[in-house]
C-alpha cells in the first residue's frame, strides 16, 4: 500500500508542515530559480546541505519517497550519460582549460573539466529534488488552495491546483486497483517474468487507467456544476491555515538567501565557478 500513497500529502507534526502553503510555494520557487541559474559549486553544496536539513526537519522517511528518488536517480544517470555522449568536451568549452585523464577515442576523452561539469549537474538534482518532494508531501491540497486564494489568486485557479494535487494520489490508487485486477486475471507483473513482458503488462494497465481518469474528470465536473461552482466571485474555505510569524521569517530568510546566492554566483560576471584558473 505504500506505493498508493506515493507523492501524496503525508500528515505529520513538523515545522515544515506547520508553514503556510504559500510560504512553501515561495520557498520552492526561489530554491528552483537559484539552482537553475547557478553553476557555482560552493553555492550548490550549501543549498544541497540545507535541502537535506529541511528534509530531516519535515520528518519524511526515505521509504515513503524511495521509488521516486530511485526514478529520479535513473534519469540523472541517463542525463549525465547523454551529456557526455553528445558533448564530451562541454566542460572544456565552459572552463577554458583541458586536463585529460584518459582517452577512449579521438572524440571521447575524459577530462577533469567534463567531470566537474557533470558533478555540478548532479548537484543540481540533489538540491532541487528534496524541496520539490517536500512541497508535494507536506502541503495539504485544500489548505494550499485557500492560501493561494487569500493572497489574491482566483479561487477557480486555486481549486484547480488543489484538485491536481489530490489527483496524484487518486491516479496511483486507480493504478494499484487495476494492477491487482490484471494480476488476478493472470497477468504477471512480478520480477519472475522478463522485462519485456512486464512492460507489456504495465502497458495493458494504461488504457483502463485513462478511461477511469476521464470518468473521474467528468464526475467531478458535473458535481461542481451542480453546486454552482464559479458563479460567485469569492468563496469560503473549510481548510485554511493562518499566515503566522514564522511564515514571515521564512519568506524573508529565503529571499535574503536567494539574493545572496545569486550575488555570489554572478559576482565575477559568470555563473560557473572555475577551479581550474
Amino acid at each position: 500500500m505504500a506505493s498508493v500513497k506515493m507523492l501524496s500529502y503525508i500528515k505529520r507534526d513538523s515545522p515544515i508542515h506547520r508553514l503556510c502553503g504559500v510560504t512553501k510555494l515561495y520557498t520552492f520557487l526561489v530554491w528552483t530559480i537559484v539552482c537553475m541559474l547557478s553553476y557555482d559549486t560552493r553555492v550548490l553544496l550549501v543549498v544541497m546541505a540545507l535541502s537535506i536539513i529541511i528534509f530531516y526537519l519535515a520528518k519524511i522517511k526515505l521509504e515513503e519517497v524511495r521509488f521516486v528518488l530511485l526514478f529520479i536517480l535513473f534519469f540523472l544517470l541517463l542525463n549525465n550519460i547523454t551529456i557526455y555522449l553528445f558533448s564530451p568536451e562541454e566542460g572544456v568549452k565552459i572552463y577554458g582549460t583541458r586536463h585529460v585523464l584518459f582517452q577512449f577515442t579521438n572524440r571521447y576523452t575524459v577530462t577533469k573539466e567534463q567531470l566537474f561539469y557533470l558533478f555540478n549537474v548532479t548537484l543540481k538534482y540533489f538540491t532541487v529534488v528534496p524541496i520539490a518532494l517536500l512541497f508535494i508531501v507536506t502541503t495539504d491540497p485544500s489548505e494550499f488552495a485557500s492560501s493561494l486564494s487569500r493572497i489574491g489568486i482566483s479561487y477557480r485557479i486555486s481549486y484547480a491546483v488543489s484538485i491536481t494535487l489530490r489527483y496524484i494520489a487518486d491516479i496511483q490508487s486507480d493504478y494499484h486497483n487495476i494492477s491487482q485486477s490484471q494480476q488476478a486475471r493472470g497477468v504477471d507483473l512480478s520480477k519472475n517474468v522478463p522485462l519485456r513482458k512486464r512492460i507489456a503488462g504495465i502497458s495493458s494497465i494504461a488504457v483502463p487507467l485513462i478511461f477511469s481518469s476521464l470518468d473521474r474528470i467528468e464526475l467531478i465536473s458535473n458535481a461542481m456544476d451542480l453546486r454552482g461552482f464559479g458563479k460567485k466571485e469569492k468563496r469560503t474555505w473549510y481548510c485554511a491555515r493562518p499566515f503566522q510569524r514564522i511564515d514571515s521569517i521564512v519568506i524573508i530568510g529565503v529571499t535574503l538567501f536567494g539574493l545572496a546566492a545569486l550575488i555570489i554566483t554572478f559576482h565575477d560576471g559568470t555563473r560557473f565557478y572555475n577551479p581550474f584558473i
